[in-house]
């Protein structure tokens, strides 16, 4: 079934991964063997090959450069220029993979039906490009509005506010404080600019903030169930139906400590945990119950979000296994319509909403 993925970090894994994306899965964790400079060396799941296998023909590819002031400790760039120049290495490498025919920027509706009506034609995918919507993880790289226009003009078609940590526009997981000032008008713009509003990753203060001020098209990229996994990484029952209302949808995420409680980094497994693509599936039915149907869920996986094999389900080998939950939907009693939506349909919906 065409899937689309609305979570793919694939600039930062081909760039400070060091992973040629356009090799096939098993070829990247040859390379790697010996490298130990990060935990998922030889461990990734997701490469362009591997994408076609999986009929994923569409994806959001994020843009990511967090800037950190001198008393913040998590990883980061040390000014906001650094950090636009980052999310522009990204976008070059975006490029090269359009000028090699692997990638294609999809960032209006025409673009979007023209490439719905050539991965659908009933020919092979194994050589199609994979579309993608450029998306900007944390804004902490816009160095003022201008640069969002800027970013626009270069495709920028979503955006988050916030990532990990303190923020410049916005707070995000494990901190808290609602919007500055230049966080508000940054969301003003946005919506100005017809920028989908990607409220993962927002701390409650910023996320209830957001929601007030912006009124255009919203999405949850990668989030999963509080109720399930108890972090604010995660949203409330509250979070959720309030995304539900604005007509929001929110792609499950495959990142094991989201999926299952009591995670602990660097010591659970997969196995140990019971962490299988089942877990992706309970979350999602938890968003279909609140809103009593199946149109605000989709896929977002966050693979290869800096973690693999060693931290996402253990029954999905490569991102191509993708295409087990159909099956598993329908043996939950999900019919074949709420099937499609969750899919690819209703990701569809809200560009196509966004962008007529």
């Amino acid at each position: 079934m065409f899937t689309i993925d609305a979570h793919l970090d694939l600039s930062m894994n081909a760039l400070e991964w060091n992973r040629d994306l356009q090799q096939p899965v098993h070829a990247i964790r040859q390379r790697e063997e010996g490298l130990n400079d990060k935990p998922d060396r030889t461990k990734g799941v997701v490469a362009l090959p591997e994408l076609r296998k999986g009929n994923i023909g569409l994806v959001v590819a994020t843009q990511i450069g967090r800037f950190v002031a001198a008393d913040n400790p998590l990883p980061g760039w040390h000014s906001p220029h650094q950090a636009w120049a980052q999310t522009q290495g990204q976008l070059a490498w975006y490029k090269a993979m359009e000028d090699a025919g692997e990638m294609r920027m999809i960032k209006d509706l025409a673009g979007l039906e023209a490439h719905l009506q050539l991965w659908n034609d009933g020919t092979p995918t194994d050589t199609k490009p994979i579309g993608y919507i450029l998306s900007l993880e944390g804004a902490d790289s816009i160095i003022d509005l201008s640069y969002l226009e800027k970013a626009w003009e270069n495709g920028l078609r979503a955006v988050g506010p916030a990532h990990y940590g303190p923020g410049r526009y916005a707070n995000g997981t494990d901190a808290t404080g609602h919007l500055n000032d230049i966080g508000r008008q940054l969301i003003r713009r946005m919506e100005e600019l017809n920028i989908i509003l990607d409220a993962t990753h927002l701390c409650d203060d910023a996320f209830w903030d957001a929601m007030e001020i912006y009124n255009g098209p919203v999405w949850a990229s990668h989030n999963n169930c509080r109720a399930l996994v108890d972090h604010n990484r995660q949203f409330s029952d509250d979070m959720i139906r309030t995304l539900i209302q604005k007509d929001a949808v929110i792609g499950g995420a495959l990142d094991a400590w989201m999926m299952v409680p009591n995670w602990v980094r660097g010591e659970s497994t997969p196995e140990s945990m019971d962490c299988n693509l089942a877990k992706m599936i309970d979350h999602i039915d938890h968003i279909c119950q609140l809103a009593g149907n199946s149109l605000h869920v989709g896929i977002g996986t966050d693979l290869d979000g800096a973690f693999g094999k060693e931290q996402c389900p253990y029954d999905l080998e490569t991102i191509a296994d993708l295409q087990k939950l159909p099956a598993m939907f329908a043996a939950r009693g999900y019919a074949a319509a709420d099937i499609e939506n969750i899919m690819h349909g209703n990701w569809l919906r809200l560009l196509r909403k966004a962008w007529k």
